[in-house]
């Protein structure tokens, strides 16, 4: 079987391109990759890309595409820095939906993006490969 090496970008439709990018900038501190009318690709930890469509702005793009509905999203942090991001969120303005401990250690924080996407802070011991 030819080798997949993980997954590179991970998209989510937004209302409001700008308000999107300021908040993932400003509260994880993500570096824009690119930003245009329809997108904003912002850089995740070196190494993953985060686009930010505005919903609607793609579907006369090949191929099209778009997305609708809340969606999930996580991000890994260290388990040292799990009270650290709660702080964050907090002092942010960010409701914290739930704090989860999960079977196998990990504990998440799970909270909501401009757009009521779902957006997780995950630690290992999450799922048997994290």
């Amino acid at each position: 079987m030819p080798e997949l090496t993980g997954i590179l970008e991970s998209s989510l439709y937004v209302d409001d391109l700008s308000r999107s990018a300021v908040f993932y900038r400003m509260l994880f501190g993500f570096e824009t990759l690119v930003s245009e009318d329809r997108l904003c690709a912002l850089a995740v930890a070196g190494r993953h890309v985060l686009l930010l469509f505005k919903k609607g702005g793609s579907l006369d793009h090949v191929p099209p595409h778009g997305g609708s509905g809340q969606l999930h999203i996580a991000f890994s942090i260290p388990e040292g820095d799990l009270a650290g991001w709660e702080a964050r969120l907090t002092a942010a303005g960010v409701p914290i939906e739930t704090h989860t401990h999960w079977e196998l250690g990990g504990q998440s924080l799970f909270f909501r993006d401009p757009d009521g996407h779902l957006i997780e802070l995950v630690t290992s011991g999450c799922w048997g490969i994290y």
